[in-house]
């Protein structure tokens, strides 16, 4: 009698949205010819955007994309992290509260009853958080959206059981390594590609124009020299503040010097 090898389930995925625009989810639908290669691997159980078949359980692996900024969301990336074995937040929104941070320096009630012909039916929180100010988060791919490479990156890793190799570089190596002319230095534009973390492959550099951060800061990020440089060639406090308040406001650096340039903090 032949008797079948023992062979253990695959990894289950787990594909989770929050607060987001789903590009971050379109981008692993985009990677096609690699899901092939992987699909045999691992058991998506859960990814509304790709599958209509939801299976309920723990997940060896959960991506989460997008922001905490409702009541319920609260919940629910508690209950997430309990069925996870390791937990991705993927995208700037998830990483850092995206753009839709901004109203993080507002009054959101006063939005609110301007935009909405109901505003009590409105359920939202005052701010829009970063999934890792409520729960602990294992890995973190940034971006808006994320990089294809890095996701695949990933995903093979976390299959192989090794550490991801998503290196903490910021775009300037990416520009140098491509032979890109430096707009700061060359054109006098205000970039942000010293301060922002690798991934995008310089791309916004390649078409001759500055880096406006959407990777968010990099490790050690000395945003305060960078936007006192930026000042040196002429520009203003404002015009400073505002190249900061983008899709990773929130982020700690960025959100110090958007503060600094403002007059809300203590420092000059």
């Amino acid at each position: 009698m032949n008797r079948q090898p023992n062979i253990p389930p695959p990894p289950r995925l787990g594909i989770f949205k929050f607060t987001s625009c789903d590009g971050c989810q379109l981008t692993l639908l985009n990677c096609e010819d690699e899901l092939l290669a992987l699909t045999g691997a691992i058991d998506v159980a859960y990814f509304p955007e790709g599958r209509r078949l939801a299976l309920e359980g723990e997940f060896d692996v959960s991506l989460v994309e997008g922001s905490v900024s409702t009541p319920s969301q609260v919940e629910e990336i508690r209950n997430v992290r309990d069925r996870s074995r390791l937990l991705v937040t993927i995208g700037a929104c998830a990483t850092s509260g995206g753009i839709q941070a901004l109203k993080n320096f507002a009054e959101v009630p006063g939005f609110i009853d301007a935009v909405y012909a109901h505003p009590e039916y409105v359920k939202t929180l005052d701010t829009s958080t970063a999934i890792s100010e409520h729960v602990k988060v294992d890995y973190q791919l940034r971006g808006c959206p994320i990089s294809k490479g890095q996701l695949v990156e990933l995903l093979t890793s976390l299959l192989a059981g090794r550490k991801p190799q998503i290196p903490d570089e910021a775009v300037c190596m990416e520009c140098k390594r491509r032979g890109i002319v430096c707009v700061l230095v060359a054109k006098g534009e205000p970039c942000l590609g010293p301060v922002t973390h690798a991934g995008c492959g310089a791309l916004c550099p390649d078409f001759a124009r500055a880096c406006y951060g959407c990777f968010g800061p990099k490790e050690a990020a000395n945003t305060r020299s960078l936007a006192d440089a930026i000042r040196a060639g002429g520009r203003g406090r404002e015009e400073v503040a505002a190249l900061f308040e983008k899709f990773n406001v929130w982020a700690q650096p960025f959100r110090d010097e958007r503060n600094r340039q403002r007059g809300d903090s203590n420092e000059d």
